[in-house]
């Protein structure tokens, strides 16, 4: 009988956890997007506003445009946005998206993640692009352990700073992985072309693979290090409901006696970040030469984008 529960249950709500997976959730209050919100209270001093697109089935969704560069120049808004998963889309959230007047939207979602989540739901006429970005099997792994609803099988897998190495080892492959570092790089073309944007890329959270992206983009454009760790950690503020209520969905469904060992893998922190920084500094030399010589992004691309997403 027990099995037989658990089967029921893994669909609708293992499946919504995995990577930090939204479920089918409305936050209170949210509306049609609205073109620009304010940063929340905790996203740090001198935090450049953010362009919060408001939408029913996606909370981590974003204009990057309104960054400021070293130089004093604009990231230009309307342009290239960031996004959790698209799946669970209403229809007037599909509304909302077409008048972004989106031409391009990336997906980095593994297969996995699409079967479990669902395909995009998108406004008609853009060409939607799969590139899926290796997740080194977590999606699956966490699947399973929850679908085990075995209290002591999640301790040995995600407890004791576990999970946390599973992030760190996961944010260094962005950097190893050639696979990875080939779909990264192909967004970055397609942004510093003509005809691709505005241009939305997301993964299932919208936080750590997007996140990455988000932030190398953003070091590319010559936003500040410490403002684009900003934008990055802001996932936090944003995906903090939604996953409050998986964990407790979790727990009311008798799969976790302890849904806060899911904390690690559902929040973007400081320590990820860095190792992927540090992996770029020991393979690279630092930021800059993992953008030309680990991504392949020579003067001329960089110039281009530059010029495409700066004003």
């Amino acid at each position: 009988m027990r099995v037989a529960h658990v089967r029921r249950v893994t669909g609708a709500v293992v499946t919504a956890v995995a990577l930090g997976c939204l479920p089918a959730w409305s936050g209170a209050g949210a509306t049609a997007a609205p073109p620009a919100a304010a940063a929340p209270p905790d996203a740090g001093a001198g935090a450049t506003t953010v362009r919060r697109v408001v939408l029913q089935g996606a909370v981590n969704v974003r204009d990057l445009g309104g960054h400021r560069t070293a130089k004093g120049r604009e990231v230009r808004p309307g342009q290239v946005f960031r996004a959790d998963a698209l799946g669970k889309l209403t229809d007037a959230d599909v509304s909302a998206l077409a008048a972004l007047h989106l031409r391009t939207v990336v997906d980095f979602r593994v297969p996995l993640e699409v079967r479990g989540d669902g395909a995009d739901r998108l406004p008609a006429g853009l060409t939607a692009v799969s590139r899926p970005v290796n997740d080194r099997g977590l999606y699956g792994t966490v699947m399973a352990v929850i679908g085990s609803a075995d209290p002591a099988e999640q301790e040995r897998v995600l407890a004791g700073g576990k999970a946390e190495r599973l992030m760190r080892e996961i944010y260094r492959s962005f950097v190893t992985d050639p696979d990875t570092r080939r779909q990264l790089a192909a967004t970055l073309r397609d942004l510093a072309e003509r005809g691709q944007s505005p241009l939305l890329f997301h993964c299932t959270s919208g936080k750590d693979r997007t996140g990455w992206m988000s932030y190398v983009l953003l070091r590319a454009l010559g936003v500040p290090a410490g403002a684009a760790e900003r934008d990055y950690l802001l996932s936090n503020a944003y995906r903090a409901e939604a996953d409050r209520a998986t964990r407790e969905g979790l727990r009311r469904a008798g799969l976790m006696e302890d849904p806060e060992l899911l904390v690690p893998l559902q929040e973007v922190r400081g320590e990820y970040l860095d190792a992927a920084l540090d992996q770029a500094a020991r393979d690279y030399g630092g930021f800059e030469g993992y953008l030309t010589e680990g991504l392949g992004l020579d003067t001329p691309v960089l110039a281009r984008l530059r010029a495409r997403l700066l004003r």
